[in-house]
């Protein structure tokens, strides 16, 4: 086990031991993120840039703690694994070890955006405060972040 980081988390990378042997719900991840991204879909159709930005985050975690798992480190309990990913970008599929900074700065983005798109603030609204663009930055991400993880775990 290595300890990562200044906020302590603690790695299994390949060979040491780690008990990621659930393959299906490695599966299951990337699964339910597909399905969520044609919600997404959905979203964008009806205006709601807000739950864009907040579903599509939701989407890249799903997607990123998957390729993790398949790259048996262990996933840590945190909504950014952009570190990680860092990290150990030398475990990651030889397929994905070229995106590995690209993918980690999507993560890092749509994290800062998570809980402002879906509550809010005292002075932001997010309907009234994310447009269009900001939605169909997200979208493109999203996609863009999934179909690299899919293909990474699923051949």
């Amino acid at each position: 086990r290595i300890k990562f980081g200044v906020i302590g988390l603690t790695v299994n990378p390949i060979g040491s031991g780690g008990k990621m042997q659930n393959k299906s719900l490695t599966l299951d991840y990337i699964t339910r993120a597909g399905h969520r991204l044609a919600a997404l879909e959905v979203l964008m159709s009806r205006n709601s840039y807000a739950d864009v930005v907040r579903e599509g985050q939701e989407i890249v975690e799903l997607c990123l703690k998957a390729l993790l798992r398949f790259s048996r480190i262990e996933v840590p309990r945190t909504h950014d694994v952009s570190d990680i990913l860092l990290e150990f970008t030398s475990q990651l599929p030889a397929t994905v070890q070229p995106q590995a900074a690209q993918l980690a700065k999507v993560s890092k983005q749509m994290r800062r955006d998570r809980e402002l798109s879906f509550y809010g603030s005292e002075d932001l609204t997010p309907s009234e405060f994310y447009q269009s663009e900001d939605a169909k930055e997200a979208l493109k991400n999203t996609k863009w972040l999934y179909d690299i993880c899919r293909a990474a775990i699923t051949g």
